[in-house]
């Protein structure tokens, strides 16, 4: 699973103009899921999202966790994050799980940070969506745990 963070404000999805999820602060979160991915890597990368220590403290040190912020997370479905550009100049998805495999695990995902009792907004797997940020920071995190 590869994943983009991006520490928000405020961050939003729409699909065909209309709003299918939304937050406040906290994290969007730009999933892509890989081929050889499955739930522990899911697991790993919910565990080490909710714990990253990106929001400041009272002395403007990042030392607080989404966790301890009460701050939502967006997770948007983003296959091209696997785009494999090495070669040519048309990116290659063969790394990408299938859609079925891709929305299950991207599913499993947004259920274990709700468990986690955080506020929780997604975006429509598969369609064209727009989304819109408020990058506070800016700060943006790009997280790969492939085998």
């Amino acid at each position: 699973m590869r994943v983009v963070i991006q520490r928000v404000s405020s961050a939003a999805v729409q699909v065909d103009g209309a709003t299918v999820g939304a937050i406040g602060p906290g994290l969007l979160v730009l999933l892509g899921v890989g081929q050889a991915d499955g739930q522990a890597q899911a697991n790993a990368l919910v565990d080490k999202i909710v714990n990253l220590r990106i929001f400041e403290d009272d002395q403007g040190k990042f030392n607080r966790c989404l966790l301890e912020t009460g701050g939502g997370m967006l997770v948007v479905s983003q296959f091209t994050l696997l785009a494999d550009c090495r070669r040519g100049r048309r990116p290659s998805f063969t790394e990408a799980a299938t859609p079925p495999a891709a929305d299950e695990l991207y599913r499993y995902f947004v259920g274990r940070v709700q468990a986690l009792g955080i506020a929780t907004a997604t975006g429509v797997f598969g369609a064209k969506m727009a989304v819109s940020l408020v990058n506070d920071g800016p700060v943006t995190i790009v997280l790969d745990n492939n085998p």
